[in-house]
């Protein structure tokens, strides 16, 4: 049996049974990822850096469980520069030599993605769903600020239609509708071109 540093999630990632008892931890809500989205929390509003936690994340916030290997963290231009004035060297570092939006969270090593207010989903390419603007479109869950539904069914379908590789997005929307038994009603909340 190979040994593991515990608190490596990335390498915790690459064998099954570790993986398999972390994603149980996951869904209790006392694993790596749990304790690494709470500090996060806690850092950015410690610095008033609004956020919003996006993608799998966000999906497991607003009911749908499922498991995820990153935190998707949705700042203003504004709010990144900041994140890596204040915070890179104070728990998070770049995920590689010369990364502007992607970090880690230094001790448990869990990838951190900054998606940026006002670029698009998907293809990256304009069109009428953009990323917004988190001081307008989060709502507070377990002390997490976390995108509000409508909002993240407009990313998911988005990225989902236009992104290569993005088909997970449609099938989490599916989901989505399917665990929280979202009808009609609900897609007249959502932007037409999706």
């Amino acid at each position: 049996m190979p040994v593991i540093d515990a608190l490596d999630f990335q390498q915790i990632l690459l064998h099954p049974t570790e993986a398999y008892e972390e994603g149980v931890r996951f869904f209790r809500g006392v694993g790596l990822m749990n304790q690494t989205l709470r500090q996060l929390a806690k850092d950015l509003k410690d610095r008033q850096i609004d956020y919003a936690v996006i993608g799998g994340v966000a999906l497991n916030q607003h009911g749908y469980r499922r498991f995820t290997e990153d935190i998707d963290l949705l700042l203003t231009q504004g709010g990144l520069l900041r994140f890596t004035a204040e915070l890179t060297g104070r728990g998070y570092r770049p995920a590689f030599e010369g990364a502007v939006r992607k970090f880690r969270a230094t001790a448990e090593n869990i990838p951190i993605e900054i998606l940026i207010t006002g670029d698009f989903p998907g293809d990256g390419k304009p069109k009428s769903v953009s990323f917004p603007n988190p001081l307008e479109n989060a709502i507070e869950i377990d002390g997490i600020k976390t995108i509000i539904l409508p909002k993240l069914v407009e990313l998911k379908l988005a990225s989902g239609l236009t992104g290569a590789g993005r088909r997970r997005d449609l099938a989490d929307v599916q989901e989505l509708i399917r665990t929280l038994k979202l009808d009609a009603q609900f897609a007249e909340k959502l932007d037409v071109s999706v």
